[in-house]
């Protein structure tokens, strides 16, 4: 809801608004001659115009000598200008009064016309101006005004106030065509002087002060105060439950039955004498101009000179006006002209405001239509101006064919595009250059909006139909301005046309979002050699400075294994360690189902690195379980490191990384060939893989004769028991263990080495170890104090494993005594046996003493207990415990 107050605080106050200086005129109206006197009066010089009424094209006046006449209007349009009006006399009518006729009132459902004159207000027929036959007439009225909104639900009667020449008095009356009835009598607090009905309601304008009353109930409710000796007070029914009045201060007061103002008031002269209402404007007369003022933002809009006027008043939308001379119409101009003249002024609010307004005016369908392609001017007009934001909500709110945009921009447009502007046009400028004049910088301003906008849009519904030219145009931008945007259009779902878009990134030197482009459209041989000729440095583009690693991650994920294969010598002569990354990083499922390992080990023989590193993978990361493959990688792991060891080429750190990398295969896989490798290994200086080998044949001892003995390493040989007995139970590894033992021992007292680590390893290990052999097999000479960690943690374990078994044994006890006392639990509860129990299985009777009981307490014959357990498909008695 819009503007809202209570008009009663206005009372003791002005409120005076004085509309902006700028605000331009518009022309609303155009003022037409439709009586001229010569017509209506002849020469009858004291004869003036009292009233006018008009019904259709029936035209009333009513004159100061009493008379009545009757025009018909005839409305003929001309084509470059306002309408042209008319009138040709029907009647001429004297009603005997010597009074002037002061209002007339038209009853067309009746075909009567409701003459005042002389306090009295006559029934007339509308076809020949005479009085009803019956006389039927109300008597004793200053003034009266038709409810246009009746309560009576008979439409063969009117309702009819009238302000009675009693002192505070208001009637109402019922008016059939041949009879008056009053039906309410209503008194006021002062004297109405003016008066406008709505269903129940009456606008009163008081001696001093306006009131809404209920003639219903009487519920009257204070608007505001006036001052009835220094102005002329107007009230006026505008809509269904609104009234305009003249207030205070020169102001046009909207009016609800409530007493409250919805509309902001319009400012006016304060010397107004009528006021009328066409739709969205308010319509005011005083002595010197008629003036016109919005009702939708209050500000005056026009203004016309008319002098000498005393007469205003609309009729269905017909505005008239009058002299004591001649009558006038008040054309209007269509609000569609109106509105474009205010946005050829560019006056876009105002058009804006005018075009909400004009809703309810227009038929639904048919101002759809036209307030979207004002929404869309006004968007252009803001557009011209650089107002983007506001821009951009005209064209969404307009639901804006988005090519109109773009079709301002040279070229972005697509080559096969069949758009052709609106027409008539939606703004008056032939491309960018004429909008910005050639500002530089007004154009790149504007492409950045278009670039907003479009990717705004493209995955609206205002993009349906035209996504191919949206897409294409932005990509276009994009390239131009080198937008970051212009990859992620590309690698994302997009329309944009091939063949334009190529054209357009190869202008700008995007290959590489060429690239990307000839990928989308299932190109990728093309895309692949387009970023090949980049690596290899045959055109330029430096998008991506990890473009060969990203051709790498390509073709890893590709389909196409012609493709891959056909690029596969280039990546790996690039690099051998990333190129082969082409078939170690393709998905797992892809590997499985379409490049068989064996071909790309034959592919990369060439590449002994990539040969490694592909192995690894198919070994290490698949764990495929073949044995070729694992023997395979041993040998190549082999072959490096003996040629690291050659005197040539010394022992560098990536030796040692490539020997660990063996010894670390030979220890964890079971699938390569011992034997094969073992007679590799012959003479080649390499202990440790050799120990690890004759342990994989189960050589234990000799692994370790050999880790002692030719490789001198004692911690070697104890990682080596570690490592062979992992996952084994006790007596192996405790076999392993006293093994290396016996090789120290061996030695004899004077391998004083040897004997520290026998030392070593017994404390170190004493769990591992059976005490009592190893107390037998140590020298005498050996002192307790030395080998005091080993009998401390075998006594700990010694006595840890006897307590272990003395709570075994005592739980089993506890176990055993409850399941003994259940059983003398059970036995030691009577059982009565006679011969009329039946035992549960059979149902018949015991003949003998001799029975079995189940733990429900059913009792069974011992041959159908056997038959029971020997059958479980028998039925049982209960369930056995």
């Amino acid at each position: 809801m819009g503007f809202i107050h209570p008009l009663s605080c206005l009372q003791g106050k002005e409120l005076l608004l004085d509309p902006p200086a700028d605000m331009m005129s518009i022309k609303a109206f155009s003022l037409v001659s439709a009586v001229e006197r010569e017509l209506l009066m002849g020469d009858k010089e004291r004869v003036h115009i009292e009233c006018v009424e008009c019904c259709g094209r029936d035209l009333y006046v009513g004159a100061t000598d009493g008379s009545i006449y009757h025009f018909l209007l005839e409305e003929k349009p001309a084509p470059a200008g306002p309408a042209v009006f008319t009138a040709t006399k029907q009647l001429h009518r004297h009603l005997g009064f010597k009074k002037p006729v002061s209002e007339l009132r038209a009853a067309s459902a009746l075909h009567r016309l409701l003459v005042l004159c002389d306090n009295s207000i006559t029934l007339v027929s509308t076809v020949n101006l005479e009085p009803v036959p019956s006389g039927a007439r109300i008597k004793g009225a200053a003034t009266f005004a038709l409810n246009e909104n009746p309560v009576s639900g008979d439409p063969f009667c009117v309702e009819v106030c009238i302000i009675s020449i009693k002192r505070r008095t208001i009637q109402m009356f019922l008016v059939y065509e041949d009879r008056v009835q009053i039906v309410k009598e209503v008194s006021t607090p002062e004297q109405p002087l003016a008066v406008a009905v709505d269903g129940h309601f009456l606008c009163l304008a008081l001696t001093t002060q306006y009131i809404i009353l209920n003639y219903s109930t009487g519920v009257s409710q204070d608007l505001f105060p006036y001052c009835s000796e220094e102005k002329r007070p107007i009230v006026k029914r505008i809509g269904r439950q609104e009234f305009l009045l003249a207030g205070p201060g020169g102001l046009g007061m909207f009016a609800t039955v409530a007493g409250i103002s919805q509309r902001a008031p319009v400012h006016w002269s304060e010397n107004v004498i009528g006021a009328a209402v066409s739709f969205p404007y308010v319509i005011a007369l005083d002595d010197e101009f008629i003036t016109v003022h919005s009702m939708l933002d209050q500000q005056q809009k026009q203004t016309l000179p008319f002098k000498e006027g005393h007469i205003l008043q609309d009729f269905e939308g017909r505005v008239i006006v009058a002299t004591n001379k001649g009558v006038y119409i008040l054309v209007p101009l269509p609000l569609e002209k109106q509105i474009q003249d205010l946005l050829a002024s560019r006056r876009v609010e105002e058009a804006l405001v005018l075009a909400k307004g004009a809703r309810r005016n227009i038929p639904k369908e048919k101002f759809q239509v036209m307030y979207r392609r004002i929404l869309q001017q006004a968007g252009f007009i803001q557009f011209a101006q650089l107002q983007f934001l506001e821009a951009k909500e005209l064209f969404r709110s307009g639901q804006l064919d988005v090519r109109e945009l773009i079709s301002l921009y040279p070229f972005l447009l697509p080559t096969s595009s069949s758009f052709a502007r609106s027409h008539p046009p939606l703004h008056e400028y032939a491309d960018l250059h004429q909008l910005t004049q050639g500002d530089q910088e007004k154009m790149v301003k504007c492409k950045r909006f278009l670039m907003s906008y479009l990717n705004e849009v493209r995955s609206t519904e205002v993009a349906n139909g035209y996504k191919e030219d949206i897409d294409t145009a932005l990509l276009k931008l994009y390239a131009e301005a080198n937008h970051d945007s212009l990859l992620d259009l590309l690698v994302t779902e997009n329309f944009c046309l091939l063949t334009d878009s190529a054209a357009w990134l190869e202008k700008h030197k995007k290959y590489f979002a060429l690239g990307l482009l000839y990928h989308y459209n299932n190109q990728d041989a093309a895309a692949v050699q387009l970023w090949v000729n980049i690596v290899n440095g045959d055109i330029q583009d430096s998008t991506r400075s990890d473009l060969y690693e990203y051709v790498v991650d390509f073709l890893a994920c590709c389909l196409d294994q012609e493709l891959v294969w056909a690029y596969a010598d280039w990546v790996l002569q690039q690099s051998q360690e990333v190129g082969v990354q082409v078939f170690t990083k393709r998905p797992l499922d892809e590997q499985q189902n379409s490049f068989n390992p064996d071909d790309i080990i034959s592919c990369l023989k060439k590449y002994p690195r990539a040969l490694v590193k592909y192995l690894e993978h198919l070994v290490i990361d698949r764990r495929l379980q073949k044995e070729e493959y694992h023997t395979h990688l041993a040998v190549l792991y082999l072959d490096e490191v003996l040629q690291q060891r050659a005197p040539a080429s010394g022992m560098g750190v990536e030796a040692t990384e490539t020997q660990a990398k063996l010894r670390r295969l030979l220890q964890k896989s079971d699938l390569y060939r011992v034997h094969f490798l073992i007679e590799r290994l012959q003479g080649a200086g390499l202990p440790m893989e050799s120990a690890i080998l004759h342990g994989k044949l189960g050589e234990h001892e000799e692994a370790l004769h050999i880790l002692v003995h030719e490789l001198r390493d004692p911690a070697a040989a104890e990682d080596y028991c570690l490592w062979c007995s992992e996952g084994r139970d006790q007596p192996q590894r405790q076999r392993l263990f006293h093994t290396l033992l016996a090789i120290y021992l061996r030695a004899g007292p004077s391998a004083h080495e040897l004997a520290v680590a026998a030392v070593d390893l017994l404390n170190r290990h004493a769990t591992e170890f059976d005490a009592a052999q190893v107390l037998q097999l140590l020298p005498d000479t050996w002192s307790v104090q030395l080998l005091c960690p080993f009998l401390t943690g075998a006594m700990r374990e010694s006595v840890h494993a006897r307590r272990t078994a003395q709570v075994a044994l005592g739980l089993a006890r506890s176990e055993n005594l409850i399941y003994t006392y259940d059983k003398m639990k059970l036995k030691g509860s009577a059982i009565r046996l006679s011969d009329k129990k039946l035992c549960q299985m059979c149902q018949n009777p015991f003949r003998e003493p001799v029975f079995v009981r189940y733990p429900n307490g059913g009792l069974v014959h011992t041959h159908c207990a056997a038959s029971r357990h020997t059958n479980p498909s028998s039925p049982s008695p209960g369930t056995r415990t």
